[in-house]
This record gives structure tokens, sequence and C-alpha cells, in this order.
């Protein structure tokens, strides 16, 4: 599974990237170029964007009433046996080391399984990991749409039964208000690590 795993976000970061590069000298036209620790092949711009989801009350969302805080946002599923858990448990650690320095953030899913992810399975997850974690889910046009925004990658193993698994990238993305995307993280990225990053961009905004 983690082999498979690893190879579907190799797939994922050269379609998600285009091309990633270390930038080695500071943009003087980029707000936030002392905080960037990788440059996305045509610009930051190029990932994210509006979209349109459920909420786990049910209610139909759009992007500005989602991110009305920088927020970790993160496509996975709850069904997802090791890799969603372990990532979404270390978003919300790294929001409540950015708490601690007085710096309010979100935790935010999208969910790429929407069949079995309803608003109130979402809501039980995100519930477990963190109060303000935000749980979207909605129609597959919707969520084909909000990937396809954030250049992710999903796809549903075939299986006769309920019990399916979903092969998925797994990049988190700091989305800030009024701004949209400025950076994302590898599951390797360690709590400590992002909470620096986001609060140098938070400290930018």
């Amino acid at each position: 599974m983690i082999r498979t795993i690893a190879a579907v976000s190799t797939i994922a970061m050269v379609a998600l990237m285009g091309g990633i590069w270390y930038a080695s000298q500071p943009n003087s036209d980029d707000a936030f170029a002392q905080c960037r620790s990788s440059t996305v092949a045509g610009g930051a711009g190029a990932i994210g964007g509006p979209f349109e989801l459920v909420n786990e009350d049910g209610a139909t969302v759009t992007d500005t009433e989602v991110i009305t805080e920088p927020t970790l946002l993160y496509f996975g599923y709850t069904f997802c046996p090791d890799v969603c858990p372990m990532d979404t448990a270390r978003n919300a650690e790294a929001v409540e080391l950015l708490e601690e320095r007085g710096i309010m953030t979100n935790p935010a899913m999208i969910t790429i399984d929407p069949e079995r992810d309803t608003p109130e399975v979402m809501a039980e997850f995100t519930d477990y990991l963190h109060p303000r974690m935000i749980g979207l889910t909605g129609s597959e046009e919707q969520i084909k749409a909000a990937s396809k925004a954030y250049k992710t990658y999903y796809k549903r193993q075939p299986a006769e039964d309920e019990f399916y698994l979903v092969d998925h990238s797994t990049f988190t993305y700091l989305v800030l208000p009024e701004v949209g995307f400025v950076e994302y993280f590898r599951r390797e990225t360690t709590p400590e690590q992002i909470a620096e990053t986001v609060a140098c961009y938070a400290s930018h905004s």
C-alpha cells in the first residue's frame, strides 16, 4: 500500500507542478519570497481557484466561505487506512503549534470519496481530529472540479463491495484568504516545519 501511495505521489507531483525548482534567489516582486521553500512552474496562481462544495452541515459553500483564515487544505477520504489519518493529524498538530504562537489557522479536508463521505461522516472524522477542522464533500462533479483546480490525483480501485480503496496524491496546500494558494507540503514535512512556514506567510499577508 505504501509503495502504491509513493508511486501515485510521484506521478501526481509531476502533474501538479509541471516542474518544481528550488529558488536560489529571492524574487523582489514576490511579497512572500522569503517564506517560500519551493516555486511552482507557472507561478502559485497556476494552483487553486474557486470551488463550490458541501460542508458538514449539508450546506453548499464556496471557497471564500471556507478560506477565512490561513488554511491547510488536504484531499483525502475517511476510509483511508493509514495515509490520510496521519497527514490530517499532522496538519491538526501544526494548527495547534500555530495557535500557541497566537496565529489562528484552520485545517480542512476535501474528500475524494463522496459516495461514502457524507456530511455526517465528514463531521465525525474531522471533529475527532480537531474542533476547527473543516470537512467538505459534494457531488462527483464538484469534487472533480476542486481536484482539477488544485492539480490533485485520485483514482478509485476496483472492488466488488463497499470496501474499496482510492489512490490519491498526498500534498497539503497552504491557502490564504483573498490570496489563494501559496505553498504546498509533502508527507515528510513535520508539524514544526509547517508551523514555521505558515507563520512566515501569516506575518507577510
